[in-house]
């Protein structure tokens, strides 16, 4: 192995690690090295089609395709060989390398984790022989000490990579300094010895009122706190594995209101409608929410037939009938989509059968084989109220089990490469199959004739900001073996 690994640990999951690992991507990548992100295993339905083995298409968890962008490389499955994407409280569809492999979805936790193991270390190991540093992200704490003997996503990549550890807490949760000194003390002596600093995320007010806690802190550890990283909500990253606070974003202009069911994937698309100008950026979880909302939009679903289940319960299959009837645009991505068709028919048991909203006359069956692409394409001539996207080209991607068709009145406004019809049309009932559209310039254009923040501006911000507020020198003497 040629490469200097750095981890990003949390006391607790939502602490800051996948953003900070973002920043530090790019922070190294700024140095002139050659830069890969890494997570073992990722738990989240947030997740990007990227290139796998012998260029068949893979998935991989959204943070660290985000990852891997700021880094300047080409997003691969080495970079999250193992993903876990939750159906039920107590199941998840497990992706290998990219691929679903059903036959470990029913393995017992502990004895999945001995099977799975071998993929990520391999992976590790790759990145680590063609890159200068890899930046790797835990998962959750380290110190879950129920769980500490099978977890090999923290401490035991640590090991491997003899990685110098940052561990990040959340001060605005309070309990910080317990936070960071029961995780050192949970840890055995030989994984303690790899922390190198803490770091303590989202501090609002003045940092000289923290003393003398960081002194105490290291008087008991030995460890010292590196940064004080102040609270900052407008980065412009999608929060870990895409899920957004409540707070609604914007005022006055267009409502656009976000069904948030339990199964929601692919939040992380609507990041950039979050700082658009003159858009209001809701959550809904209720009918209460629709009220007064210009659009509503239906997300992807990891599982669509209990989502669509959860709508009914929840009183929100009416109320997004309601809206459509009063004439009001309805948008559904993917399993949205699928939503808004007649039926939902599943011979080989991969999601179930539903009746649908019947607000687009569609009926999707689904496959045991996912379809994973890239699709570029561009929208055919469009009815008002989407006329605006009419020519519009998109580079998207696809991450579906559902193969859609049309039963009777509705007209595909566009087709895949392949000739695949992956978008229609009837009224102000609007679905599409392809995820990432907030994320195209010419579709905000479009819409709302502005844009977004590239990409590339917001990974130099998350740079600009560590530089601004690590202690000098401690990011590259973190790559240094003998400190």
């Amino acid at each position: 192995m040629t490469a200097r690994a750095v981890m990003v640990l949390g006391t607790t999951s939502g602490a800051g690690k996948s953003w900070l690992a973002t920043a530090l991507c790019r922070w190294y990548a700024r140095q002139g090295l050659r830069v890969a992100p890494f997570k073992a295993q990722n738990m989240s339905n947030n997740a990007r089609v990227v290139p796998g083995p012998g260029g068949q298409a893979g998935e991989i968890g959204s943070a660290q395709y985000f990852q891997a962008l700021a880094a300047g490389v080409v997003p691969d499955v080495r970079m999250n060989p193992v993903l876990l994407k939750p159906e039920r409280d107590t199941a998840s569809q497990v992706v290998v390398m990219g691929q679903v492999r059903p036959d470990l979805a029913a393995v017992p936790w502990r004895t999945r984790s001995e099977t799975l193991w071998p993929f990520a270390r391999d992976a590790l190991h790759d990145l680590m022989a063609t890159h200068d540093v890899v930046v790797i992200e835990g998962a959750g704490s380290p110190a879950e000490i129920n769980l500490h003997a099978s977890d090999y996503v923290n401490m035991r990549t640590a090991r491997e990579a003899g990685a110098a550890c940052l561990l990040v807490t959340d001060i605005d949760r309070g309990g910080a300094f317990a936070h960071l000194y029961g995780t050192h003390q949970l840890l055995p002596a030989a994984e303690r010895a790899l922390l190198r600093g803490f770091v303590l995320n989202r501090f609002r007010g003045d940092a000289a009122l923290l003393a003398p806690g960081p002194a105490q802190l290291q008087a008991l550890t030995g460890v010292p706190t590196v940064a004080v990283l102040p609270m900052w909500r407008g980065h412009g990253l999608p929060e870990e594995d895409g899920v957004f606070d409540d707070a609604p974003t914007g005022s006055g202009g267009l409502r656009i209101a976000v069904v948030a069911y339990p199964r929601i994937s692919n939040l992380d698309e609507f990041q950039p409608l979050r700082g658009l100008p003159g858009v209001r950026l809701v959550w809904a979880r209720s009918p209460a929410d629709l009220l007064g909302a210009d659009w509503v939009v239906l997300p992807g679903s990891k599982h669509t037939s209990s989502d669509l289940a959860w709508l009914h319960t929840q009183g929100l299959a009416e109320a997004v009938r309601a809206h459509a009837a009063a004439g009001r645009p309805v948008l559904g991505i993917c399993g949205g989509l699928q939503m808004l068709g007649e039926s939902l028919v599943d011979p080989d048991g991969i999601d179930g059968d539903a009746v649908g909203l019947g607000l687009l006359p569609l009926t999707t069956r689904f496959a045991p084989a996912k379809l994973l692409r890239h699709t570029r394409a561009t929208f055919e001539p469009l009815d008002a109220p989407w006329s605006a996207l009419s020519g519009v080209a998109v580079d998207g991607y696809e991450i579906r089990h559902g193969r859609t068709q049309a039963t009777g009145g509705v007209r595909a406004v566009m087709h895949n490469p392949d000739g695949d019809p992956i978008a229609w049309q009837a009224g102000h009932v609007f679905g599409a199959y392809t995820h990432g559209l907030f994320e195209s310039s010419a579709v905000l254009q479009a819409l709302f004739g502005t844009s977004a923040r590239a990409l590339p501006e917001v990974f130099d911000g998350l740079a600009d900001f560590i530089d601004t507020h690590f202690e000098p020198g401690v990011l590259m003497r973190l790559l240094d073996p003998t400190t």
